[in-house]
């Protein structure tokens, strides 16, 4: 009776132990803390837009069409006389707001499902693996096309898209990490005493395997950013004249050698922000020593 009593107090405590331990890797980890500097200067930027531009990103002024550079229009102007920089500000609030809402959505429902079916086994994680490999058989790409033809386009659907095409991988990367906790001590009390599911997945295997969801959160992200830019290139994304880096270079590459900077500036926001967000996973991954392969095997 006395190991059911105190084994709860282990969980919490050794989780308090490895956040304190894992923080002090992560401030030595220069990898990860330029990453997460240069997605802090993307969210900065995005939300000072309005403050370090005076242009409409979504004005057309045909008398300053395809302009270069200049005093005036730092980036030159595009097809339709907008500023680019302009554009390029405004174009990371949609970039942002679209792939962050996609990629919570994306990370919470796999974490839950991954959890549920390491804890409960037998048919219930037979059935759901055999439906994990035939959704991740279809490309990403070809799933959201699809889905995004069927239902249209809008930041709502292609959230809705993203998260049915990634779940499954979350799905499975946070399963392995949750399978190696479901046999702790800890697990077993909180079994023994009859509580929940839920409760048990919230207070024991979560705190323990947090580690795993940030680095993929981190990860997904960066995926996730690509490919509603991707969508928007193909004309499935943003709708015109919203400021989005994909359906920039998508409105633009006709006249690349015209005005240069009105494709190459939302390129180079993009992979900036890519890069970033790459950088804080692998030097989470590294700091916090998750083998993002071992864990979704």
């Amino acid at each position: 009776m006395t190991t059911l009593d105190t084994a709860p107090v282990a969980a919490p405590v050794a989780s308090a132990t490895r956040a304190a331990r894992a923080w002090r890797t992560l401030r030595s980890s220069r990898t990860a803390l330029v990453g997460l500097t240069i997605v802090a200067v993307h969210v900065l930027i995005a939300l000072l837009a309005p403050l370090l531009t005076s242009y409409d990103p979504v004005a057309n002024d045909a008398s300053h069409a395809l302009l270069g550079p200049g005093w005036e229009h730092w980036a030159g102007t595009d097809q339709y006389g907008r500023d680019v920089l302009a554009r390029v500000l405004y174009g990371g609030r949609y970039a942002l707001g679209v792939s962050v809402a996609a990629t919570v959505l994306t990370v919470a429902l796999g974490t839950v499902v991954g959890c549920a079916a390491a804890l409960r086994g037998g048919w219930l994680d037979d059935v759901l693996g055999r439906v994990l490999d035939a959704v991740l058989s279809v490309p990403s790409i070809l799933a959201l096309l699809v889905i995004v033809t069927a239902l249209g386009t809008g930041p709502a659907v292609i959230v809705l898209a993203i998260a049915v095409v990634y779940v499954p991988q979350v799905v499975r990367v946070v399963r392995g990490a949750a399978l190696a906790v479901v046999p702790a001590d800890y697990v077993t009390a909180a079994r023994a005493r009859g509580e929940r599911t839920w409760s048990i997945l919230w207070r024991e295997i979560l705190p323990n395997i947090t580690d795993v969801v940030c680095v993929e959160f981190a990860m997904r992200a960066s995926w996730v950013v690509l490919l509603i830019s991707s969508l928007s290139f193909l004309g499935f994304g943003a709708d015109p004249p919203t400021p989005d880096w994909g359906l920039m270079v998508a409105e633009n590459r006709t006249a690349i050698t015209v005005v240069p900077m009105a494709s190459l500036a939302p390129i180079i926001a993009l992979a900036t922000l890519v890069v970033g967000l790459n950088l804080a996973a692998d030097g989470l991954s590294k700091a916090w020593g998750v083998d993002r392969i071992r864990e979704g095997s």
